[in-house]
């Protein structure tokens, strides 16, 4: 991965935008760009932000013309200062439009973003929509029925696969038995890519085997590789896992010990897909 030069990994990001785009668009997109002058007059109501109202909206019914748009201004998305994630979150939602997104969530969310500790984190819904085109808040599949008078809206669960599933581990939740379960259509995605929410924290785990997936004997025994995007992690974390074997669940000779030595958060977000499979760190320091 080291060796993709600059222009592929631009080609590269310009495809992942336009596809989310024109997935939540459902063959249609709207990339947002910040102009210099205002592209709206402001109510007197309104409170100015300085960015809002300088967006500009572009409007593609072509999926090869909204990757080339995006290509053509990749350093609005990429460069330090430009406020790419702020483009492209203010695209998806024009993409899917206001109300789409409002049929999409449910009782229990009505914002795709919380504000904490100082920080913006997303919601489940988020996640969501950019990996299957709906902003559906709950990571199970379908709907439920969150009453049985019928009058409160169901639960909005992940109703189609996408190409990149996700998996999601807390111990905090997990110790207090209120460990949300995650459906087939996240955890068996159209490619072995996974988004991965550990205690909080966002990553990513793949395998180079695009069969992995499709073919229950690939299952048996595998690698994948684990990526964090912090500073500290600066080698490659490639992972052995083995489905038949289930040493993992012996007994511990210290069982008043660490829960997270004993078992770090990356081998049980694992185990929520591959139950019971043994993960061998090859030399690198487990995560704690």
């Amino acid at each position: 991965l080291q060796d993709v030069g600059q222009g592929d990994q631009e080609k590269a990001l310009a495809v992942a935008l336009s596809d989310s785009l024109w997935l939540v668009g459902e063959e249609k997109a709207t990339v947002t760009l910040v102009t210099k002058d205002y592209c709206i007059t402001p109510h007197l109501d309104y409170k100015l932000d300085n960015f809002t109202e300088k967006l500009q909206l572009f409007t593609f019914d072509k999926k090869d013309d909204v990757r080339k748009f995006i290509l053509d201004h990749i350093q609005c998305f990429k460069e330090e200062g430009s406020h790419g994630v702020i483009l492209f979150l203010y695209s998806l939602i024009c993409s899917r439009t206001l109300d789409r997104l409002r049929n999409d969530l449910d009782s229990t969310t009505s914002h795709l973003l919380h504000l904490s500790l100082g920080n913006f984190v997303c919601h489940q819904a988020l996640l969501s929509l950019l990996l299957t085109g709906r902003a559906s808040p709950q990571l199970f599949n379908g709907t439920l029925d969150s009453s049985e008078d019928g009058l409160e809206r169901p639960l909005q669960g992940i109703l189609s696969r996408g190409d990149v599933g996700c998996l999601y581990w807390s111990r905090e939740q997990m110790d207090r038995g209120l460990l949300p379960q995650v459906g087939s259509m996240l955890k068996t995605p159209r490619f072995p890519v996974w988004v991965c929410c550990i205690n909080g924290t966002y990553s990513v785990l793949f395998s180079l085997n695009r069969s992995l997936l499709s073919d229950w004997r690939m299952e048996h025994q595998f690698q994948l590789f684990y990526y964090n995007g912090q500073n500290s992690h600066k080698t490659t974390t490639r992972l052995t896992v083995d489905t038949h074997s289930h040493h993992w669940e012996a007994p511990s000779s210290d069982p008043g010990g660490d829960l997270e030595k004993r078992f770090p958060s990356l081998e049980m977000i694992i185990r929520t897909k591959w139950a019971g499979a043994v993960i061998n760190w090859n030399g690198t320091d487990p995560f704690y």
